[in-house]
């Protein structure tokens, strides 16, 4: 009995994070430990730092719903949630917080001195970020820096250094992650404008929201393709950027000003289609490095061939 009580509140818990929205930060993760030395990362630094991100995000969307608790309670959108509806107390998530940071600080332990060095730090952002939709439209952003943990803090786990390659990939992830945001929290323009909450959908209306969060994309594109150039990669991380390029771009064909009935769509599945897409084809760059100008080089012997042989 004891145990079917128990299961029941973990599944709650899980619901009310939206345990699978992990899917969004923990691609990038690995993308961040590929790229140190182009090889798939031992597994037993595999196992801590997918530790410590899943306990970092759960911890994060914890704190964040105890927070929000007053501002879900009067949102129609959120008002179903676990908390205001009294399926979980307040003792209860708190202790899965505790234990959640618990677990990422041992996990940092466990991979470098430094990522250990740098974790009260993290734990710090992932807390402040719930906070930030009171005072400042950029909240978007901010949400997107926690997010640029995940590769940034993956390279630190394995490399035990900060180097320019994790920045501009995490810059990519910030940018990334702010554009969907926006494009989310289009659907609570009416209650954050009422309730007071700071949005750029709030502050600038949809329609240039929408505008912005384009912006964004293109802005994130760009650090992505910076890594390309920094780090020198191959054909397949090229492809896997080219498919979450067209990611987006259907993500912006699916909302407009008149119409977010289908933000959801675009915040959950092509999101984290996007993310797994980076991540496999990064890991294909890894294990079949083709270099992209040796590439152009065969298809143009190739085509010259066919046509004057």
């Amino acid at each position: 009995m004891v145990w079917r009580k128990l299961w029941r509140k973990l599944k709650i818990f899980l619901e009310m994070i939206k345990f699978e929205h992990t899917l969004f930060a923990l691609p990038f993760a690995y993308v961040g430990a590929l790229l140190v030395q182009k090889e798939i990362p031992p597994g037993p630094d595999l196992f801590w730092i997918t530790l410590a991100m899943v306990s970092a995000r759960t911890a994060a969307m914890a704190l964040n719903r105890l927070i929000d608790l007053p501002i879900d309670a009067a949102n129609p959108r959120t008002a179903n949630r676990a908390l205001p509806r009294g399926l979980l107390s307040v003792r209860e998530v708190w202790l899965c917080i505790i234990l959640s940071f618990g677990l990422l600080l041992f996990s940092a332990a466990r991979l470098s001195p430094l990522a250990l060095a740098l974790s009260p730090g993290a734990v710090a952002v992932l807390s402040f970020y719930s906070y930030t939709k009171r005072f400042s439209w950029a909240c978007h952003l901010f949400l997107g820096f926690a997010l640029s943990l995940a590769p940034v803090g993956a390279w630190v786990a394995i490399a035990n250094r900060v180097d320019l390659a994790p920045l501009l990939l995490g810059a990519g992830v910030v940018f990334w992650v702010a554009g969907f945001d926006i494009i989310y929290a289009c659907d609570d323009y009416d209650f954050d404008r009422r309730y007071g909450i700071y949005s750029i959908p709030a502050r600038f209306g949809i329609k240039k929201a929408l505008g912005l969060a384009a912006a964004f994309h293109l802005t994130a594109a760009a650090f992505f393709l910076a890594v390309a150039f920094f780090l020198r990669l191959g054909f397949f991380y090229y492809a896997g950027l080219a498919v979450a390029m067209m990611l987006l771009f259907k993500q912006h064909r699916l909302v407009s000003p008149d119409d977010l009935s289908r933000a959801g769509v675009a915040f959950f599945n092509l999101n984290g289609a996007l993310s797994v897409t980076v991540f496999i084809f990064t890991l294909l760059d890894v294990l079949f490095p083709v270099n992209v100008p040796s590439l152009a080089s065969n298809l143009n012997n190739l085509i010259s061939f066919a046509i004057f042989r």
